[in-house]
């Protein structure tokens, strides 16, 4: 869960997805990190690759707008 990510790579699309992912669909390794929460947010990139798992919706779009990106979200 504390892997970095190049938010700065020339992708000249800069618009990420953001949604709300079960703890208990994710590996193993990351659901021992989850501190008990039941779910997390993903931010993907337009091609899907995830970026990040955040604690809350707020901190997903907080983080992708620091990183010049614009958030969206996804059902």
């Amino acid at each position: 869960m504390n892997t970095k990510f190049d938010f700065d790579a020339n992708d000249e699309n800069r618009i990420v997805y953001v949604r709300k992912v079960a703890v208990k669909d994710l590996p193993e390794e990351v659901r021992e990190q989850a501190g008990g929460l039941e779910s997390l947010y993903a931010v993907h990139s337009s091609d899907g690759e995830q970026l990040a798992l955040v604690r809350d919706r707020a901190l997903a779009f907080v983080l992708a707008r620091q990183n010049d990106l614009a958030p969206v979200t996804v059902h």
